[in-house]
């Protein structure tokens, strides 16, 4: 009686897997059918035993004897009992913290990045795309000088503005403040340290006017900033150098929206830039 590999067909003379065509480990009787008889029925003989041959230099396994390796071209294949302990260990599914465990320093610095932004003590404006140019540096300050809060002492110039106008209101625009603030640290940074900023226009800020803008920048260096007691004060001599200036018509007319911005320098100077439009 002869014997087939239960895979590919191949007959064998004896029960001896694995074929020698396929590697496979299961043969089966194979019975001659004589003419006019139903189709036999057929035995399916387990061996228990699979074998590959395994590659002893890269351990690559194959299902049948064929050198050479087909990963490192390796001329000998040893025979080998097939196994499956490690199939359970490949079936095991990583839970979600061990997947996202190499990740977590990213996640900490992007958590952290957010908070900055959120806090306000980094501004937006760094990430390309997003917020406000950043100005650039000047000597002197913007913030507060002889004890004079210059981002109040612009809010009460737009107070003193509002005052002169007789035809509806302007509001106080934070795009065109930034814009304002932009040029008006260029104008000092080039006057006092012979810098050369880049420029930059009102696209770059978010401002699309509808009316053709207005704009000035005046220094006020008759009076330095120390001889002001308070916001109000200068804030007054601002706006009256505003009105007086060749723009002062253009400042008492209602534009949408107006910004401006205060510099103070180390030798007292008052620098104002304003825009409206």
């Amino acid at each position: 009686m002869k014997w087939r590999c239960t895979w590919c067909g191949k007959p064998h003379a004896e029960d001896d897997p694995p074929c020698d065509a396929c590697g496979h480990n299961t043969f089966e009787k194979a019975v001659v059918r004589r003419e006019g008889e139903a189709p036999p029925r057929t035995e399916t003989v387990d061996t228990g035993t699979t074998y590959v041959w395994v590659c002893p230099n890269c351990g690559r396994e194959h299902v049948r004897y064929n050198p050479p390796c087909a990963r490192c071209g390796e001329h000998d294949l040893e025979k080998t009992e097939q196994t499956y302990d490690s199939v359970d260990r490949d079936l095991d599914v990583p839970g979600w913290l061990e997947v996202a465990k190499p990740y977590v320093p990213a996640f900490a610095v992007i958590g952290l990045v957010a908070l900055l932004f959120a806090a306000g003590i980094v501004s937006p404006s760094i990430l390309p795309g997003i917020g406000h140019p950043s100005p650039p540096d000047a000597p002197g300050d913007g913030t507060e000088v002889a004890g004079i809060d210059l981002e109040e002492t612009e809010l009460l110039v737009h107070e003193r503005l509002e005052s002169e106008r007789t035809g509806g209101g302007t509001r106080y625009d934070d795009d065109l403040a930034a814009f304002a603030e932009y040029h008006n640290r260029a104008f000092v940074a080039q006057e006092y340290d012979d810098a050369n900023p880049d420029p930059a226009g009102r696209d770059e800020f978010g401002v699309d006017c509808s009316v053709d803008p207005a704009s000035r920048s005046l220094s006020l260096t008759g009076s330095p900033i120390d001889d002001y007691n308070d916001e109000a004060a200068l804030a007054d001599d601002i706006a009256a150098a505003l009105l007086a200036s060749s723009i002062g018509d253009d400042v008492r007319t209602s534009y949408p929206g107006e910004g401006l911005d205060v510099h103070a320098t180390d030798d007292g100077a008052v620098h104002v830039t304003y825009v409206s439009c």
